[in-house]
């Protein structure tokens, strides 16, 4: 097993809040992540390959005139990543990893588009999977939603990540620390880490116009990764099931805007249980009420 890894979080610039003409840039990037993963989830189902969902984002991206930030990146050799299982992060796509039923899976996507990053990942069910995938799944949607509740501006990043570990532990899970959320915008990856455990009051303030993305990966066992010979796919070293989800916000001067939410969002955050503050915008529409009708839940079911 390698121990390196190759997604930086941290290295270069901070992330530079927003100018107003690049505002509707950025909700561009944003929301073509969000439709990349919705068609993503209506594609999957038992018996297709990763590297068919990567042909799938690779010709959507090319449809729009966009570019996938992740090929290419330090030699990264995909558009997407597909992460299945105990797969917590940056898994290669393949066209000999077939998806069965039971299998969960995360695929990432970064679009860039008209030069600025739209970053976001779901987990997603492939046909019927067990009650502890199903939960741990469903927990880890809940646990981002709380972390994006707690971004206002004058806050604290470690607010952030407080919020998703106050839900997530105790229900038995534990929070991956080798790997954070980041800035982003016009650069893939920036400060401020956004780690998504910690102390309340503590890291870098949150201010508005900041772009950040919020990913928190949740394991059912131990918290530790390795990261395999190829020096990209993370897996839990307990072989543990993993969930991630993932999305990209932007800092409001009331609160959070979040810039890569899918179509059927809204449902989903009602079917979690989770009330979202009207701090909180998604799709323009600010707070959540959890008795919303909708048909989708946490995750896709296929």
């Amino acid at each position: 097993m390698k121990k390196r890894k190759k997604f930086s979080r941290n290295k270069g610039p901070s992330v530079p809040a927003l100018k107003p003409h690049e505002i509707g840039a950025m909700r561009d990037a944003g929301r073509f992540a969000g439709e990349l993963l919705d068609a993503v989830e209506d594609f999957i189902r038992p018996g297709i390959s990763t590297a068919d969902i990567d042909a799938l984002v690779d010709e959507m991206t090319t449809a729009r005139g966009a570019i996938s930030a992740p090929l290419g990146y330090h030699g990264f050799p995909a558009h997407c990543c597909t992460s299945i299982n105990d797969v917590v992060c940056h898994g290669i796509p393949s066209e000999t990893r077939i998806l069965g039923v039971g299998d969960i899976i995360n695929v990432d996507v970064t679009p860039i588009v008209d030069g600025f990053h739209g970053d976001a990942s779901r987990t997603f069910f492939v046909g019927e999977v067990t009650s502890i995938a199903r939960r741990l799944v469903e927990d880890t949607y809940a646990s981002l939603w709380l972390g994006i509740a707690a971004v206002v501006p004058g806050g604290r990043i470690g607010d952030i990540g407080h919020a998703i570990q106050s839900y997530v532990e105790p229900r038995g899970y534990s929070v991956v620390q080798q790997f954070s959320g980041h800035g982003t915008g016009r650069v893939f990856h920036t400060p401020p880490a956004v780690m998504h455990s910690g102390k309340r009051g503590t890291g870098a303030e949150i201010e508005s116009g900041m772009t950040f993305t919020i990913e928190p990966m949740i394991n059912l066992g131990d918290w530790r990764c390795d990261i395999l010979d190829d020096g990209w796919t993370a897996v839990t070293v307990d072989r543990a099931l993993s969930a991630q989800f993932e999305h990209t916000v932007m800092v409001t001067e009331r609160g959070v805007e979040v810039l890569t939410a899918g179509a059927g969002e809204l449902a989903s955050i009602a079917a979690s249980g989770v009330s979202l503050p009207e701090t909180v915008r998604v799709g323009g529409l600010a707070g959540v009420d959890r008795n919303s009708e909708g048909t989708k839940t946490a995750a896709a079911v296929v």
